[in-house]
């Protein structure tokens, strides 16, 4: 029996990590980049690369990862307790193959193609009406090519922009944006392009990479340069 108990409560592991690839998907995520993530959810591996960051930026699939680490948790503790009491009469194989049969069922009922399409366009209504853009993480919303950055770009002293208008800078076949200056404790966003720029200042630009070493070559060597040694130490 002890042997049949952990066959079954495998098999609801399996089930659940499928439900939740599946509803995952439903969000929007591709189904192998969601079935990565959900195993490395469950069993507390950390999902720490850098698709992590669609998950943690998700409303929807927060709260998702949150039921899969600590369902991970209490498998887990089940499991481990189960090999230690592997020829104990008191487990209820026949209740656990019930519950693994109705996961079982419940996942072909999320594969009905009608049912996917219903769940997709819910969550889609329930993140237009309860999140804000600013909810969710900056790639999904303002990254459309793998080149797209937000760079916050420190002025130094030498700079060859100082003086200089960004309005006279960017030119408009740029694929480029100012979002705002930060100086000091102010924000400079309505007449950003039209501000002289002073050294110390923080420009805060949106765009492509190529157009931003392109304008900006010398600061932008600067900012890699800075990064490079921040990552070494």
């Amino acid at each position: 029996m002890g042997f049949l108990f952990i066959l079954l409560y495998f098999a609801i592991i399996a089930v659940v990590i499928e439900i939740n690839v599946l509803l995952f998907t439903l969000t929007g995520l591709k189904k192998e980049v969601a079935r990565f993530q959900v195993i490395s959810m469950f069993t507390a591996t950390g999902f720490t690369t850098g698709e992590s960051e669609l998950i943690l930026g998700h409303p929807i699939r927060r709260r998702l990862s949150t039921f899969l680490i600590l369902f991970g948790v209490f498998s887990l503790a089940v499991v481990i307790s189960s090999i230690s009491n592997i020829l104990s009469d008191e487990f209820r194989s026949i209740e656990l193959g019930m519950i693994a049969l109705f996961l079982i069922i419940f996942y072909l009922i999320l594969s009905v193609p009608k049912l996917k399409n219903f769940l997709e366009k819910l969550f889609k209504k329930h993140l237009h009406k309860q999140y804000n853009l600013s909810d969710l993480p900056l790639r999904e919303v303002m990254y459309f090519d793998e080149k797209d950055v937000v760079v916050e770009l420190p002025i130094h002293e030498g700079s060859s922009v100082i003086g200089k208008y960004l309005k006279d800078i960017i030119k408009s076949e740029d694929d480029l944006n100012v979002l705002f200056i930060k100086r000091g404790d102010m924000t400079l966003r309505k007449d950003s392009y039209t501000t002289e720029i002073q050294e110390g200042d923080m420009i805060y630009l949106y765009g492509h990479l190529d157009s931003l070493n392109n304008r900006f070559e010398k600061e932008m060597k600067e900012l890699k340069e800075k990064k490079e040694k921040e990552d070494q130490i």
